[in-house]
């Protein structure tokens, strides 16, 4: 029984060893533990108010890195689109100057075809009128081998040229 009703002398011993106790606690420990932990509450809230400034400049950056790489896609798509431009444009012009050397070529292929013609038609005419020239001699040879023939003839041209 001694444990649930003790002594009233150790119940003065304990309230006074309490009372020191608590004394000596408040007047040492109980500013410096006070401070302590007002310090580390204030620091958990600078820390926790730089958390959250930090998310928000971290969404800010988000945001502007979104709108820097929506911006570099327009250009890009741009870009691309121009190169196409500039490399169909490119193709049809080459195809424009190649239909042109060809148009040419074969201008000049014709104009070649046309004087070799021209120079194959003149050299016909030359070796026919010589053959003409050779076959009338021959033929007026025989035809003016007598001395007849011949008398006729000139007299027949003399009367020709008087008449013109």
């Amino acid at each position: 029984m001694d444990l649930i009703l003790p002594d009233f002398g150790l119940l003065v011993w304990t309230g006074i060893v309490f009372c020191l106790l608590f004394f000596l606690l408040v007047k040492f420990a109980w500013k410096p533990i006070l401070s302590a932990v007002n310090t580390r509450e204030q620091k958990i809230a600078e820390a926790l108010d730089l958390a959250e400034k930090t998310k928000a400049e971290m969404q800010a950056l988000k945001a502007e890195n979104d709108q820097i790489l929506k911006a570099a896609r327009a250009e890009r798509d741009q870009i691309l689109k121009e190169a196409k431009e500039a490399a169909n444009s490119m193709v049809e012009e080459a195809k424009g100057k190649a239909k042109d050397e060809a148009a040419k070529l074969v201008e000049a292929a014709r104009h070649n075809i046309n004087s070799e013609k021209a120079a194959a038609m003149a050299e016909l005419k030359n070796h026919i009128a010589s053959l003409s020239l050779e076959i009338a001699e021959k033929v007026v040879r025989q035809e003016l081998s007598a001395d007849e023939k011949q008398k006729a003839l000139a007299s027949q041209l003399a009367g020709e040229i008087k008449m013109n």
